[in-house]
C-alpha cells in the first residue's frame, strides 16, 4: 500500500504507471492471464461486507487455485459496512489506497469522481490485457455503456450476474400466524391493515401472551417497501428519491402517493401495529426480533426471499402477491432485465498500483462463465457441484443456515467482477424450493407489476458536486418529517409548508440535475 497525500505524487506515479505497463506488456506478449513479472507478485485488494460478515469468502476454492495458477498473492482487506463510511473518508482525504479496489459498494461514483487521480482509467488496459472483458463488452454493450464516466473513460469495471430475478423485495407474512387466527391471505391495503391488527391483538403466534407479537418491524430510518402498494418503488436508490408514477420519473416525496403512503403508516403506528423501535433500531437490533430464541415475533415484512432472515423460523413465513394499493393495482420493486444484474463499479485500479497491466490481467479471470458463478454462489466442489452433460447444481446449505447467507459467506456474491454470457444460466438448475432457485419462484408473483427504477446513471463533476450540498439538506428534512409525521401525524397540515421549504432548498435545481443525466444516459 503506497500513501499519496499530494496529487503532485498521485500525478507522477500515474506516469510511472503508464510507463512500468508498457513494459510489462512488452515482456509478457502472447501470455494470457499471467503476471507480467518474474517471482511472486502481491496486490492488496480492499472490498466492503455487509455488517459482521468478514473475509470467509477468501477460502473460496477458486481464489486459492487462481493463486496458485497465476503466481499472483492477495492480501485481502474486508471491511464493514458498518463503518466503512467513515473510515473511507479518512482512506481518500489521505490518499492510503489499496492496489485494487472490488465491490461497487466500497466506492461509488461520488468516491471516484472526486478523487478522480487515485484511479487509473481502464480503457487501453481492457484492450490490450483482459481479453475476456473485451468480449464481455462486444456481447453485451450496456456493460460498457454503463461504465463510461462524462470525460469518455472507463475508470472502473462491470459484472453482469446469473439467474437474476426481475422483483426485489416482495411482502412476506407468517403464514403460521394466519392459520392460527384463522385469517386468508391479504390481497389489498384493506385486508392487510385488518391482518395486522389481528396480529397486534390477538396472541398469533400461540404462546399464551398476546402481547410479544410485533406484526411489522423495520429500521434504518424506514421502510420503503412498505410504501409499494401507493405506487413508491425506488429499488435502484431509494435515497435518490425519484420513481416513476403514472410513467413520470418523480420526486415520490413531493408526490399525494406519498402523502397518503405515510397517513396510512402513522395509522398503523398509532395502533401500535409498527415496531415504536422502528425509527431508532440497528440491523442487529431488528435481526434480534426476527430471529428470536424461543417463538416467532414478527408478522410481515418485505424480504428478497422468505428464508433470508427469519432464522429456525423461516419454515413459517410465504412469500405473497404484491399487495393493491387504493388505486387498485399491485406495484413492485424491480428491474425488467434483472435486479441488480448489470453495475459498474465492481473493480477499480488505484494509482497506488505499481503493476496495473497484471492487475488488470488477473481481473480478466474473473470473466469468465465458471468463474462468474464461483464467485457468486461458492467453488465447485463446495457449494457447487458440476455435472457430465456441463450443467451445474447448488448444494443444499449446513443445516440452520440459510441459503444465501451460506452464498455470502462463501463467496463475492454480488460484489465483484462477474460476466456470463447469454444463455449460460440455462445450464445452472437451481432448487426452486431454496436461496436462488426459489427467488426466481417467487418472483413469478410480481410478474407485470414491476415498475422500472431511475437508471443508474453518471453525474459530472460540477453536477456530483452540487447534487452532495443539495441532498444535504434535501434529504435531511424529508426524513426528519417522515418520522415525525409517521410517529405524531399532521403530514395533510403541514404538507404546503413542507413542499414550499424543500424548493427553498434546491428541490427544482435537484431535478433539472438529475433529469439532464437521464437525458444523457439514454
Amino acid at each position: 500500500m503506497i500513501s499519496m497525500r499530494k496529487k503532485g505524487t498521485a500525478v507522477f506515479a500515474a506516469g510511472m504507471v503508464l510507463v512500468i505497463g508498457l513494459a510489462v506488456m512488452l515482456a509478457g506478449c502472447g501470455k494470457k492471464n499471467e503476471p507480467a513479472q518474474s517471482g511472486k507478485t502481491e496486490f492488496t485488494v480492499l472490498t466492503m461486507r455487509w455488517g459482521d460478515m468478514g473475509d470467509s469468502f477468501t477460502q473460496n476454492q477458486w481464489l486459492k487455485d487462481l493463486e496458485a495458477r497465476t503466481g499472483i498473492s492477495i492480501k485481502w482487506q474486508a471491511v464493514s459496512s458498518s463503518d466503512w463510511n467513515e473510515q473511507k473518508s479518512i482512506m481518500l482525504a489521505g490518499g492510503e489506497l489499496p492496489d485494487i479496489v472490488i465491490g461497487n459498494m466500497t466506492f461509488n461514483d461520488a468516491d471516484i469522481i472526486n478523487n478522480i487521480e487515485y484511479f487509473v482509467p481502464l480503457d487501453d488496459l481492457i484492450d490490450r490485457n483482459m481479453p475476456n472483458y473485451k468480449r464481455a463488452l462486444q456481447t453485451i454493450p450496456a456493460l460498457g455503456a454503463v461504465t463510461t464516466f462524462p470525460d469518455g473513460k472507463k475508470y472502473s469495471l462491470a459484472k453482469n450476474l446469473p439467474s437474476r430475478p426481475a422483483v426485489r423485495n416482495q411482502p412476506v407474512i407468517n403464514k403460521k400466524w394466519l392459520d392460527n387466527l384463522g385469517l386468508a391471505v391479504p390481497a389489498t391495503l384493506d385486508e392487510l391493515t385488518a391482518v395486522l391488527r389481528a396480529f397486534k391483538q390477538q396472541d398469533a403466534n400461540g404462546n399464551g401472551d398476546p402481547n410479544d407479537e410485533i406484526p411489522v418491524a423495520f429500521g434504518n430510518d424506514y421502510a420503503a417497501d412498505l410504501l409499494n402498494p401507493f405506487g413508491i418503488n425506488s429499488y435502484r436508490d431509494p435515497s435518490n428519491g425519484i420513481c416513476s408514477i403514472g410513467g413520470e420519473f418523480v420526486f415520490y416525496e413531493t408526490h399525494d402517493n406519498y402523502r397518503d403512503g405515510i397517513k396510512w403508516l402513522n395509522q398503523l403506528y398509532r395502533e401500535g401495529i409498527l415496531d415504536p423501535e422502528s425509527f431508532t433500531q440497528d440491523d442487529q437490533m431488528l435481526n434480534g426480533k426476527r430471529q428470536a430464541a424461543n417463538v416467532s415475533r414478527i408478522g410481515f415484512d418485505y424480504q428478497w426471499s422468505n428464508d433470508a432472515v427469519f432464522g429456525k423460523w423461516s419454515d413459517e413465513y410465504i412469500i405473497i402477491p404484491p399487495i393493491a394499493g387504493p388505486d387498485g393495482k399491485a406495484y413492485a420493486f424491480g428491474e425488467s432485465t434483472g435486479v441488480f444484474s448489470i453495475q459498474r463499479n465492481e473493480a477499480l485500479i488505484t494509482t497506488a498500483c505499481k503493476d496495473p497491466a497484471a492487475a488488470a490481467a488477473w481481473l480478466d479471470n474473473f470473466y469468465e462463465n465458471e468463474a462468474s458463478i464461483q464467485n457468486f454462489w461458492g467453488a465447485i466442489g463446495t457449494v457447487i457441484t458440476k455435472h457430465e452433460d456441463g450443467t451445474y447444481t447448488l448444494n443444499d446449505p449446513p443445516a440452520g443456515t440459510s441459503a444465501d447467507a451460506w452464498y455470502w459467506d462463501q463467496s463475492l456474491r454480488d460484489f465483484g467482477p462477474k460476466y456470463v454470457e447469454p444463455g449460460f444460466s440455462d445450464r445452472i438448475k437451481l432448487n426452486p424450493a431454496t436461496g436462488d432457485g426459489l427467488k426466481l419462484e417467487v418472483a413469478k408473483l410480481a410478474d407485470g407489476m414491476i415498475t422500472d427504477p431511475y437508471p443508474d446513471v453518471i453525474h459530472t463533476l460540477e453536477e456530483t458536486s452540487e447534487l452532495a450540498t443539495l441532498t444535504a439538506d434535501i434529504f435531511s428534512y424529508t426524513a426528519q418529517s417522515r418520522a415525525k409525521w409517521v410517529t405524531q401525524g399532521g403530514i395533510d397540515a403541514e404538507w404546503d409548508g413542507y413542499i414550499a421549504q424543500l424548493k427553498r432548498m434546491g428541490l427544482d435545481r435537484y431535478m433539472e440535475i438529475k433529469m439532464a443525466a437521464l437525458a444523457r444516459t439514454r
